[in-house]
């Protein structure tokens, strides 16, 4: 171990994991988020950081669904109750008006999963969507009235950590920047000693904003392989990703045939990845509902009046020459039609150079001690709310008073964002060196803006490029 482990160890002794590619073996043919298992890992090491391989394995056997499994049939054959940690994925059914719910894991379908009323009443995020939990799964055989099926007789949400987010704060104040960021970046699942420059590192931590600021839009574009989507599959399940595919303006707002809200309203941050082959329906209304959501958080849809927190991320390829710059200087001319849209680009607060991070390398894979990811998420979760930021943001800066709104609003959130993640132990101003809080939150805010307004200004000569001259006071 370095001095930063021992550190880390130290100050976060119940909430720090090692992590090795070598521990992560044992996972083999589960696919599991990084949030589940360091938590499974946690639960079968000792003080010592000694693995009861067997029965990890066991636990694995035995309570996660996994493909090739023989739970399914086990229930149907055995009767018997079985308890699983899985991910679950809830769907109304409003022809028979009841929630159905599969576990593509483990084979079983929307047509085969059913949760009782009185279990959706106790649960809310059993209505819709995705989620994580530990559920008790029995089977009902058919009946005069209805056919067969699998039920959900109990749950538990998978949410191992209570936060006392104060002590994380706190934590903070004993770690020098460097350290702290190196910090965040192995939370992350990534070697900080892999990355040329603190200013790489930074950008590379770019990609938490929309973790810890409600509302906040962003684009990152990259080429394959500096692992855009890793970080948003692996590190949250407060988050969404579409990978591809169709988006509908009922996926994603508001489903008028079902009642139901879309996964925008469940969720901190929503990821359009691959943007260049996800297809849009609805093109006109969804991008009209979308322009109005990306401002304001609220979108109407019919007579349905929507409100979320949630953050929408559009990651992207872009083609690169052979010294590593984008080969067309218009960023924004891969992705899809729908996008092509000044006054919708507008509405996204900053932009992300994907190109200037490294592809995935050997010494970039972690070996040492990081937070826990389960415990890392819930962190990134409880931050959104917590006023502190935002006010000292705004009493520290100088906004001239003819300064567009707009450009104004995307620079707060942004220099928020970076607050929160690379000093979160702040409460007040005094709290801050004004010269740090002007190279790491404002000046990155500025700058990942300012490509947002260029861009848009190559693709429609009504926009200029021009900021306005926020400062700090």
């Amino acid at each position: 171990m370095n001095k930063l482990d021992e550190k880390i160890k130290r100050i976060f002794p119940e909430e720090s994991v090692y992590k090795s590619e070598e521990k992560y073996r044992v996972f083999s043919g589960y696919s599991l988020p990084s949030f589940v298992k360091d938590w499974i890992l946690r639960k079968f090491t000792d003080e010592d950081g000694n693995i009861d391989v067997d029965a990890l394995k066991l636990f694995l056997d035995t309570h996660i669904a996994h493909k090739g499994s023989k739970i399914k049939g086990d229930l149907i054959n055995d009767f018997r109750e079985v308890t699983l940690l899985a991910r679950i994925e809830v769907e109304p059914d409003i022809r028979q008006g009841i929630l159905r719910f599969s576990i593509p894991d483990i084979g079983i379908k929307f047509n085969e999963g059913r949760i009782p009323p009185h279990i959706a009443r106790k649960y809310p995020e059993l209505k819709g969507g995705e989620v994580w939990g530990v559920v008790k799964l029995v089977y009902i055989p058919p009946d005069k009235v209805q056919p067969g099926a699998i039920e959900i007789v109990d749950y538990k949400p998978f949410k191992p950590y209570e936060i006392d987010i104060e002590y994380f704060r706190e934590r903070r104040k004993e770690f020098t920047l460097e350290e702290w960021v190196d910090l965040l970046i192995r939370s992350m699942e990534y070697n900080p000693e892999g990355f040329q420059s603190l200013s790489q590192k930074l950008l590379f931590l770019a990609r938490l904003l929309v973790f810890v600021e409600p509302n906040l839009n962003m684009i990152e574009l990259a080429p394959k392989g500096t692992g855009k989507s890793y970080t948003f599959n692996n590190l949250s399940k407060y988050g969404w990703v579409i990978s591809g595919g169709v988006v509908s303006r009922a996926k994603l707002l508001y489903d008028v045939a079902r009642s139901t809200p879309g996964i925008i309203t469940r969720y901190d941050f929503v990821v359009l990845d691959e943007i260049e082959s996800i297809k849009f329906t609805d093109v006109g209304e969804l991008r009209g509902a979308l322009k109005n959501y990306l401002e304001s958080g609220y979108f109407s849809i019919g007579n349905y009046r929507g409100v979320s927190s949630a953050g929408i991320m559009l990651l992207g390829n872009i083609p690169l020459s052979k010294d590593r710059k984008p080969v067309n200087k218009k960023y924004f001319a891969n992705l899809p039609t729908f996008f092509q849209d000044s006054a919708l680009l507008d509405r996204f607060h900053g932009f992300i150079e994907g190109w200037k991070l490294p592809r995935m390398r050997e010494d970039l894979k972690l070996k040492g001690y990081a937070l826990n990811v389960e415990y890392f998420s819930e962190v990134l979760h409880s931050l959104r709310t917590i006023p502190d930021f935002s006010r000292v943001v705004s009493s520290l800066l100088d906004i001239p008073k003819n300064a567009d709104t707009r450009d104004t609003k995307a620079i707060l959130k942004i220099c928020t964002a970076y607050l929160k993640l690379l000093f979160p132990h702040v409460r007040d101003e005094e709290d801050i060196d004004k010269k740090d809080f002007e190279t790491y939150c404002l000046k990155p805010a500025i700058k990942m803006r300012k490509i947002i307004k260029e861009q848009i200004s190559l693709m429609d000569s009504e926009f200029n490029s021009t900021l306005p001259e926020i400062k700090v006071k």
